[in-house]
């Protein structure tokens, strides 16, 4: 398993491939219905991606906490990719209810993401009290799901550590660093660095550039050697100027580029959950050759 304070394995591709946030008037390439999402989660798999972070819409594109629409998602998905890593949103951007939020889990992901702390986005807070944080946290660990820990301010590694003696969370643990939002930390390399220095050693990380910092935080996280996460979620052009609309297949494919550049192989799902040390997922269906 590579960890921080190691020599740098294979590379983690995530592909975020919907949110909250995108919709068809925004971007004509984000999926929304659950079909939509199966086939871009598909074709980011094909070139690469080992991880899919899911959101789930309803009938009229409004993002849902409902398990059965995630369970459609899940299913879907399965059948194009048998052995992709499902992490689930918890989101509380748009829903503070944490019985709500907590639903998806009752289906039972390798992983869901746990955001442990609020933070102020441009158009909508995330609340996160303590209480809610602990009780998702707890669902998870009862369930056997593993959390991705979304960091958006260092203060929040603060809030893990105190989790983890508590023997709320338990290590090794994965950190998703996002950079660049309007109200959290800033995407210049710099906090990146920070970022990483202070997560605790003997845990995994991957960086995620929100908008136009979407292509300089993966660079980065290839070079540092921490995984990526990528897709229409964090940003929707390919480029500063933003005349070229991206597509979650090219914003797989960028990164897989810029890793062949720097010699990091891509990690396949199994190899993945080595890395990430999650149980092995094993499909009736059975498996399909990754990077076909």
């Amino acid at each position: 398993m590579y960890v921080k304070g190691e020599r740098v394995g294979k590379l983690i591709i995530q592909i975020a491939p919907t949110g909250v946030i995108p919709t068809k008037q925004i971007t004509p390439h984000v999926p929304i219905t659950p079909d939509e999402i199966a086939r871009d989660t598909y074709d980011a798999y094909r070139v690469g991606a080992s991880m899919v972070h899911v959101h789930a819409r309803d009938e009229q594109g409004v993002p849902t906490y409902r398990k059965e629409v995630f369970a459609e998602i899940f299913s879907k998905i399965r059948e194009k990719c048998p052995d992709i890593i499902i992490c689930a949103t918890t989101s509380g951007r748009f829903n503070t209810a944490v019985e709500q939020r907590a639903q998806v889990l009752d289906l039972r992901p390798e992983m869901a993401t746990l955001s442990v702390g609020s933070v102020n986005f441009f158009d909508h807070p995330s609340i996160n009290t303590p209480e809610t944080v602990q009780f998702l946290a707890r669902r998870m660990r009862d369930l056997g799901i593993k959390p991705e820990l979304e960091i958006f301010e260092a203060g929040f590694l603060n809030t893990a550590r105190y989790l983890v003696k508590k023997e709320i969370l338990k290590h090794p643990l994965h950190f998703n660093l996002l950079l660049g939002s309007l109200g959290s930390i800033p995407a210049d390399l710099r906090d990146l660095v920070y970022l990483v220095e202070s997560v605790p050693s003997g845990n995994t990380w991957s960086g995620a550039g929100i908008g136009r910092f979407q292509n300089q935080i993966n660079a980065a996280a290839i070079l540092m050697g921490g995984h990526v996460r990528t897709g229409i979620e964090d940003a929707l052009y390919m480029d500063d100027a933003q005349t070229t609309f991206a597509t979650n297949k090219a914003l797989v494919e960028r990164v897989v580029r810029i890793a062949d550049e720097f010699n990091r192989e891509i990690a396949t799902p199994d190899e993945a959950r080595e890395i990430l040390g999650i149980r092995s997922y094993v499909s009736k269906a059975g498996r399909i050759p990754h990077h076909l």
